[in-house]
Parts: structure tokens; sequence; C-alpha cells
């Protein structure tokens, strides 16, 4: 029996059901089995050719991806590839096939519709070979019904108690969605977040995400203050970076070249972040493909900061936090579903709780030698930039 990786192509363009087959045809562990022409054909050859992996299209007549998603969800899940339009209405699309169970996507390039894939084909490969590892790992629950969160806070801005970096990729915007969800609205600390995704894609995630968590989210801009309660999402194709000033602490978005083969990178965060905070910075690599964010994390480890991974089996991908976890670099393993009650309690507490943060303060002290003070004077201070 070989062991090949099983795939269904389904898109309603004929052009595509040519030419994805002819892009995966170039790597031998992969097998395109069938092809389909839109979802209901896609469920009966499901069934037929029993897949390993499913690429998707979302725009398709008769049955859409969406709908076809649901019920491939429903019948036998499966690991599913979207394939999505740099759209608008192809961005909430994608956002909305990831919450309901899809493991990643893939945006088609603008000229596809003239057969112009070969910039996509070795993103497309691994994406399938990511998928067919992740089977059966189960998603973090998303919310997909339109919920009001509860109300924004109205305390005013002042700087953070910690800055949380937050590294993470494929199966990240359900599980970012997840641990956001747990937050209040007057969080102490500032989140910053680099999620591998395309240009174009993260504003409509930023939005997504500030819709359903009581947070104030927004895909972020040079000179944005980091601010308590506030998380900002690095834009697609750009790295961002922080920096502290006399009119306070601000992120920096920077076009430099990628790193570890990504822009934005997790690494270029974590160490402007280890830099510019040192002992209040704090680091988080979620789930995700690949190692990008391994480095970057020990650089927060030796600068004094708190370093932590998620879990591996509660990860999709659990490549990115394996591989700092394997370095020595995350003082803490925490499961994905008890990463938001840790942030919570040891980031968040409440100004009027002095108690609480004291004990939270020691008890982190313990667990990874911190030398911070129990009255957190070191976090007024400003650390001064070695920057120019």
């Amino acid at each position: 029996m070989s062991d090949r990786i099983r795939v269904l192509v389904v898109d309603d363009s004929a052009l595509m059901r040519k030419l994805i087959p002819a892009i995966l045809a170039r790597e031998s562990s992969i097998e395109v089995v069938g092809t389909a022409m839109d979802g209901a054909f896609a469920l009966k050859k499901i069934e037929e050719l029993q897949p390993d992996v499913v690429t998707l299209d979302l725009e398709m007549p008769r049955m859409d991806g969406m709908e076809t998603l649901r019920l491939i969800m429903r019948r036998a899940p499966l690991p599913v590839i979207l394939f999505s339009t740099h759209s608008k209405e192809g961005g909430y699309a994608t956002l909305k096939g990831l919450a309901l169970g899809a493991v990643d996507f893939l945006a088609k390039p603008k000229d596809a519709a003239v057969g112009h894939l070969d910039q996509i084909a070795d993103q497309l490969i691994a994406k399938i070979k990511v998928a067919k590892r992740a089977a059966g790992r189960k998603l973090p629950p998303a919310v997909i019904e339109e919920t009001a969160p509860p109300k924004k806070g109205t305390h005013a801005a002042f700087p953070p108690r910690r800055v949380i970096a937050i590294g993470i990729s494929t199966g990240g915007p359900n599980a970012l969605q997840f641990v956001l969800s747990q937050i209040p609205a007057d969080f102490l600390s500032t989140i910053l977040v680099v999620q591998h995704m395309p240009e174009g894609f993260t504003e409509m995630f930023a939005k997504r995400l500030d819709e359903c968590c009581a947070l104030e989210v927004h895909e972020a801009r040079s000179g944005d203050l980091l601010l308590a309660g506030r998380v900002l999402i690095c834009p697609g194709n750009r790295h961002m970076m922080v920096r502290r000033m006399p009119r306070g602490d601000m992120v920096v978005l920077s076009d430099s070249p990628p790193v570890n083969g990504h822009r934005p990178s997790a690494d270029v965060l974590f160490h402007s972040v280890a830099q510019e905070f040192g002992l209040t910075a704090v680091g988080i690599l979620m789930t995700g493909m690949g190692d990008d964010g391994a480095e970057g994390l020990g650089a927060i480890k030796a600068a004094g900061g708190m370093t932590i991974a998620q879990s591996e089996d509660t990860c999709v991908v659990s490549g990115m936090p394996r591989a700092a976890i394997l370095k020595g670099f995350a003082n803490k393993i925490i499961p994905l579903d008890g990463l938001g009650a840790y942030l919570v309690s040891n980031y968040g507490a409440q100004r009027g709780a002095p108690d609480k943060v004291e004990k939270n303060e020691k008890l982190e002290k313990n667990d990874k030698n911190e030398n911070i003070d129990k009255n957190e004077k070191i976090e007024r201070t400003p650390v001064p930039s070695q920057r120019s």
C-alpha cells in the first residue's frame, strides 16, 4: 500500500483542476486521487476515494465551499486546505472557513485565472504535508455565530504591566480567538501578535477578533502606542518591532527582508521585545509549522523575561513551540485551554488587588528565577533602547 498523501482537488475551474494536480505531481509523496467541480461531487468523491487531504475552492456554483466544508466536518472530518481570493469577501469567507474546521488556507494569485500558480507551488505542497500530519487534531472551539462580547472597558489608557508577544501560524486563527475571548477588557497588559498570514487578510482577521473579544484589537500601524488592554496584529508582509520613545512605547513596522522565510516573522518581534523590555517581556509560541520564533524566544529568556510554549498535544501543528521546547527556551509549557487563565492571573490583575499581584509575581519568580521587584517598580522604569 502506498504511503503517499492522497489528495482530492475541488474547484469549479477546469483550468485549476488541471494546474493544481500538475503542481502536486512534482512531489513524489503526494498523489492526486481525483478532482471535483463542486461540493456535491466532492462529497461523493470523498466517500468513494477516501482522500487524506482535500483542497477546496470557496467560490463554486451549486454547492459552494463553505457548505461543503460544513458537511465534510459534520460527516467525516478531514484535513481541508481552503483556496481563497484576495478580495474582502474572500478574506471573510476564509476566516469563517478556518473557524468551521479547515486546517489552513492559501490565497490564489491574482493572475491564477491565466495559469500562473508556480509562485504558490512550494507553499501548497508544504501545507498539504502539514495537513496530513494534523489529521485527527481537534481544533479549539470557535465562535461562528455573531455574538456580542462583553462591553469594552472605558478606563483611561495607561502603560501596560507587561508586553506580551505571541508568535503563531497554522491553526492560529481559532487558537488565538479562543485565548483572547477569555481575557477581559480591563486586562493590564498589551499583546502583540505575529500571525503568519498574507497581506490583505490580517486587517480582516483583526476586525473579526475585535468583534469576538472584549479586548481592543487592531491591525498594527507604525506609531501605535502599547497600551493596557490593547491587542495589535502585525500586518501581512511587514515586520513588527517595538521601541521605547519619550511619548510612549510604540510599534514600528518594517519592510526588511523575510526572516526564516517569513514576513512577518515572530523572531523579529521577539528579539525587539527582548531588547526593549527585558524583564517585563513575555514571549509565547503557539501552534504553527516551522521554527520561526524559537531563537527570539531564547532572546526573551536570556533578557530575563517569561517564555511560554503551547503544549504540543493541544497544537494543530506543533513545529514552532516544539522547536523552542527542544532548545530549552520555554520557561513554561501550557495547554491551550489554560493559556488565557494564566495570562489573566499573572499579567491582568486589577491594580486594586495588590495581594493577588504580589502572590502571582512570587510564584512566577520561583518558576523561572525572575528577579522582579515585588512592588513592580521596574515596570514603570523605562529600559534604555540599544538602538541608535
